[in-house]
């Protein structure tokens, strides 16, 4: 049996207090960060082969059913306003965009449609696919990494069972054994939870080694609000010693990106 499957190591849930209910809870959840970083060496592998693609023009796709696809579909979308990169980590799921909000029935076992779906997006070898299941045996995402790597593109697997199709199919592996779920099967809990944080690895890790970030700031986030503009300003000054917000402020609206306003104040 998949360990994600197994029985969960609490009995009687229907009868715990709600004080019980989320200790339990909790005292699970204190296990996943340690069954992630079982996977470093192997998402360390991942995001150099990323690097070096995206380097050269490459994508990274994210793909996964239910839970795993909309966790990938969040990373993918917050690219963009975190980086100033688009079109570069792009998440789909099985069932589509109406599955990002509601169930859409049977759409994960299919085998053949996970690499179809990703046909839309005119694939080279120099892209990157990540597949996500939490079972490591869901069809739509099996079929789609073994296909890519068919083709020839560099193939991950965000996985919380070893011995799974997915393991076998992709090129770098990265399993987080976070054992049972606190509700039997639940693999919205801590396989989620696992599959979120090694999502924020790679992507994080990806765009430090592309040159977004300086130093520990964000230089090329895109200033979507006021809370962001308000960072920017902040950063500016603290890049450049100007110590008049307003100042500072116009400099950032005038370029409209952290890095381009300090590359030009410190030119003068």
């Amino acid at each position: 049996m998949r360990t994600t499957e197994q029985s969960s190591h609490y009995e009687h849930l229907d009868q715990m207090s709600t004080l019980d209910i989320l200790e339990g809870i909790n005292a699970e959840d204190r296990q996943v960060p340690e069954a992630v970083a079982l996977a470093i060496p192997a998402i360390e592998k991942l995001v150099d082969g990323i690097v070096e693609r995206v380097a050269r023009g490459g994508r990274v796709f994210y793909t996964g059913a239910g839970t795993s696809g909309r966790l990938g579909i969040v990373d993918a979308s917050e690219i963009p306003p975190t980086y100033g990169v688009t079109d570069t980590f792009i998440g789909i799921m099985a069932g589509g965009d109406d599955a990002i909000r509601n169930a859409v029935e049977g759409a994960e076992d299919n085998y053949e449609q996970g690499w179809q779906d990703l046909q839309a997006f005119q694939l080279t070898r120099e892209d990157t696919l990540v597949g996500i299941t939490a079972s490591g045996g869901a069809p739509y995402v099996v079929g789609a990494i073994r296909k890519a790597r068919e083709f020839g593109m560099l193939t991950g697997a965000i996985t919380n069972n070893e011995d799974s199709a997915v393991v076998q199919a992709a090129e770098i592996a990265m399993v987080a054994p976070v054992g049972p779920e606190f509700v039997t099967g639940s693999t919205r809990m801590k396989s989620g939870t696992s599959a979120k944080l090694i999502l924020n690895m790679i992507s994080t890790a990806s765009m430090i080694k592309l040159g977004h970030v300086k130093g520990n700031k964000m230089v090329d986030m895109q200033l979507t609000n006021k809370k962001l503009v308000d960072r920017g300003t902040r950063m500016i000054m603290e890049g450049t010693g100007i110590t008049d917000y307003d100042k500072a402020k116009a400099l950032l609206l005038q370029y409209g990106q952290v890095r381009a306003a300090v590359d030009a104040y410190l030119k003068k």
